[in-house]
């Protein structure tokens, strides 16, 4: 009888330890996904920060890879276009002897000077043409603001709109480049009342 009351007052104790069991085994499952949980979040912020790293330094290797190029492309142009300055200024000489030349009257014996001046410019023509100065097209041609340069407008029925009728200064390239625009007069076609005006006109007249 003793020994039966014995053994049903050590059942408790034992289910107690084994709760216990229960809940330290529980507790430290939760102890271990929380850990894994904070190495996981923690791995993320990581992987965050490298990527973010890495596009910084990609920007930055692009960055400097643009620079590098543009840096070059300079060199480049300046050494391509190095005698852009003097040309400029020759150019303005050579206009003028162009104007001299145009404008020598043939008569009182002046022949031989303007053969003179003919023989001159046509070899300061050739030098330029070798360092790669090209004269612009412009009368005839259709206007470019890209290569010429208007100064003004004038009505004409002879040409379609916008094609250049007078040069009035010439324009040059140097290599690709434009370093002088023509300065040109460009033609506007009349509307309509100002044709039938000026047909209007004519036949009056005749």
């Amino acid at each position: 009888m003793k020994k039966k009351e014995h053994e049903i007052k050590e059942t408790p104790i034992e289910n107690s330890e084994e709760i216990q069991n229960e809940i330290d085994n529980e507790a430290g499952e939760q102890n271990k996904i929380e850990i894994e949980s904070e190495y996981l979040t923690r791995i993320q912020d990581l992987e965050e920060k490298n990527k973010e790293l890495n596009d910084r330094l990609l920007r930055r290797a692009a960055e400097f890879e643009n620079y590098k190029r543009r840096t070059e492309q300079d060199q480049l142009n300046l050494l391509k276009y190095a005698a852009e300055p003097f040309i400029i200024k020759t150019l303005s000489i050579y206009d003028d002897l162009q104007r001299s030349l145009n404008h020598i009257n043939d008569e009182n014996n002046n022949q031989s000077l303007k053969d003179g001046l003919k023989l001159v410019l046509d070899k300061f023509t050739k030098t330029l043409m070798d360092l790669g100065v090209e004269k612009i097209k412009s009368k005839g041609e259709q206007f470019d603001f890209n290569f010429h340069e208007a100064l003004m407008q004038r009505v004409t029925p002879e040409y379609p709109s916008n094609t250049i009728i007078e040069e009035v200064e010439a324009g040059y390239m140097y290599k690709d480049k434009v370093i002088k625009h023509s300065k040109v007069i460009v033609s506007h076609a009349p509307d309509e009342e100002e044709k039938n005006s000026d047909d209007n006109n004519e036949a009056m007249e005749n």
